[in-house]
């Protein structure tokens, strides 16, 4: 396929063309139903990551209404698959062979963690939900990232990883564990791992990290994160397998020589629908740094000619841009990136910069739908209003900004 033709895919794959397309709560659940799962972020800007995933998608999006998905509803899982991620509650008999994965690798009685299980799982059993702070210990171990951490917080780490806890609440970043019997539905737990071996579930976990984003390249370490099993390199013989039984098909991209991506098959009629062309008006987002598009770096430079790095964890003066610049996206190209920032008590948002990217001609039609796109941000964080930070003030060809700006 052209690289036209793999943009279009791509985008209209993550329900970006056009962008907001979906709506309230069952928007959310169809997409993430979707895509599979979303990846969580504790760094809160402008909203975590799975909010600014959602914004732009969701026209009416609000983090209220994921989070009463999350921990009222409790339709959606607070959980792990690439990484920390959020995915559909239903889809918890499928992780059957992670958590005992989990339970092989850390339930041993030796280990230090798991001597305080039983205790932590019969305080909550009487107390309700808590949180690593609320019980009295003071002993470290080496944690899961190779840091010294609390050993009750890996404990509560490890029986979450388990399926023992799951996560009843937070508060800020701060997760509060409950029994997973009181928080998932007793028809999901009762169901059997779909499962018939190892190799049956690495082929489904395989086929939906594909899915996750819409095009893979094998290559890339971004994709197959959190699969047990499936060690770097040898996702190539998965995904071969894949594309023999037809689930997956192989492609080559003009003017990406010597690469071969894989597609589902099942998303063949989002390939044929976008063959001719955009469809409609182009429309503006702006994306999240851990957006399932924006997931695999090199495919963005190959498709996009956009090369984007989370400076995040950048010391400040190597940084290009700066602390938590989201892309734009507008149509089926990315034209700029932002640095924003939000104050919550005045709910003010600032956009400190603005980098135009090169060789972009900002048109009418592109003024307006960045507007637009703007104007559902602000709504979106609840935004009383909008700001221009002082060294944005001084960029030329950005009257249409200023026109916003003052409301």
């Amino acid at each position: 396929m052209s690289k036209p033709l793999a943009r279009r895919f791509l985008l209209a794959h993550q329900h970006l063309l056009p962008p907001r397309r979906l709506s309230g709560k069952a928007g959310i659940l169809h997409f993430i139903q979707h895509i599979g799962c979303i990846q969580f972020d504790p760094i809160d800007v402008v909203g975590r990551n799975p909010e600014l995933v959602l914004q732009a998608r969701v026209r009416d999006h609000r983090p209220q209404l994921l989070q009463e998905l999350l921990y009222t509803d409790r339709l959606l899982v607070d959980g792990w698959d690439k990484l920390a991620s959020i995915y559909l509650t239903s889809d918890w008999p499928y992780f059957a062979r992670h958590r005992t994965r989990m339970r092989t690798h850390h339930g041993r009685s030796d280990n230090p963690p798991m001597q305080l299980a039983n205790a932590l799982i019969e305080r909550i059993r009487r107390e309700g939900p808590l949180s690593s702070i609320d019980v009295a210990h003071d002993e470290k171990v080496l944690g899961g990232w190779g840091r010294p951490t609390r050993l009750v917080r890996e404990a509560f780490e490890i029986l979450n990883a388990m399926g023992e806890l799951g996560v009843h609440h937070r508060v800020g970043t701060r997760r509060f564990f409950d029994l997973n019997d009181r928080l998932i539905p007793a028809e999901v737990l009762a169901r059997d791992d779909p499962h018939l071996d190892d190799e049956a579930y690495q082929a489904w976990h395989v086929l939906r990290r594909v899915r996750s984003v819409g095009l893979a390249n094998p290559g890339s370490a971004e994709y197959w994160y959190g699969i047990p099993g499936v060690k770097r390199g040898e996702q190539r013989a998965v995904l071969a397998r894949l594309a023999e039984q037809r689930d997956l098909i192989a492609v080559q991209i003009e003017g990406v020589p010597g690469r071969t991506f894989f597609l589902a098959s099942a998303d063949l009629p989002t390939l044929e629908a976008v063959r001719s062309g955009l469809p409609g008006r182009r429309q503006a987002a702006l994306i999240a740094p851990l957006d399932n598009l924006v997931w695999d770096r090199q495919m963005l430079r190959w498709l996009f000619d956009f090369h984007y790095s989370w400076e995040v964890y950048t010391p400040q003066a190597k940084r290009r841009y700066g602390y938590y610049v989201l892309p734009v996206l507008y149509g089926d190209r990315f034209v700029a990136r932002i640095d924003p920032s939000f104050d919550r008590k005045s709910r003010v948002l600032t956009l400190n910069n603005w980098w135009w990217e090169p060789g972009i001609q900002v048109s009418r039609a592109m003024q307006v739908a960045l507007q637009t796109c703007l104007g559902n941000f602000l709504r979106y964080l609840q935004a009383e209003s909008l700001q221009l930070g002082r060294v944005l003030k001084r960029k030329p060809d950005l009257g249409w900004l200023h026109e916003l700006a003052a409301g």
